[in-house]
């Protein structure tokens, strides 16, 4: 790996920070994500968090699992689905605290910095629409082959794994390696995610860091359904 202001990831907690401090610049984003880290922390009034959690959630695309009722919204044609056409509301989507938790982690520091990644066209976004209503999406960063997923959200049902079908599609067929999903959840479970440990994730890392980074903005080529590489 080439030289970082980070510690070695491989000698961090499983289930804590590996450091903290220091900003949420692009240059230190790509830093991070190029050896495995990301930041994580839920008060702008205090340092950054930064982690590499073992096990790692990853899923590869053409592994990508879709359920039966999955599919048949898939078939229903009931949603448009886009990609960086609005990345700055799926961030404020994605920000947006859920029933279940009180507060978000995507703090103003943390969209700021995300939306200048995006401009940069390291981040993407991907959309779904009901006629021209945003009802669900996600973000991610895009490194070499691999699609760091950061985040996603639904305003109707199955809306994300709709927008999260639709990626690992079009990932599959630009031929990406991975999706890092970060902390595993029965959402991301039921969708084909499974555990790496950190020290194999890590050398898929360093490996991905000599490939060319498709930068954006992304378009979808329609000649390739999810569907089509749904396991």
């Amino acid at each position: 790996m080439k030289r970082t202001a980070f510690p070695n990831p491989d000698r961090a907690p499983a289930d804590a920070p590996l450091a903290m401090g220091g900003d949420l610049s692009p240059e230190r984003l790509l830093d991070a994500y190029s050896h495995g880290i990301f930041p994580w922390f839920h008060d702008d009034e205090y340092p950054v968090l930064w982690w590499s959690p073992d096990p790692r959630a990853v899923l590869r695309p053409e592994r990508l699992h879709i359920s039966k009722s999955l599919r048949k919204r898939l078939k229903s044609g009931r949603y448009r689905v886009t990609a960086d056409v609005a990345f700055a509301k799926v961030v404020a989507g994605c920000a947006t605290p859920r029933a279940h938790q009180p507060g978000t982690w995507i703090t103003p520091r943390m969209a700021s910095s995300y939306k200048a990644l995006a401009k940069l066209g390291f981040a993407h976004s991907v959309e779904t629409w009901r006629d021209d209503e945003l009802v669900g999406g996600l973000y991610g960063v895009s490194l070499g082959r691999i699609f760091f997923g950061e985040s996603m959200f639904s305003r109707q049902p199955d809306a994300s794994k709709v927008a999260f079908a639709h990626l690992a599609a079009q990932l599959a067929r630009w031929r990406f390696t991975l999706i890092d999903c970060q902390i595993m959840n029965d959402h991301l479970r039921r969708l084909g995610a499974v555990f790496a440990r950190r020290q194999d994730f890590l050398r898929l890392v360093q490996a991905n860091n000599n490939a060319p980074t498709l930068r954006g903005p992304w378009r979808f080529d329609c000649r390739r359904s999810a569907l089509e590489v749904a396991g």
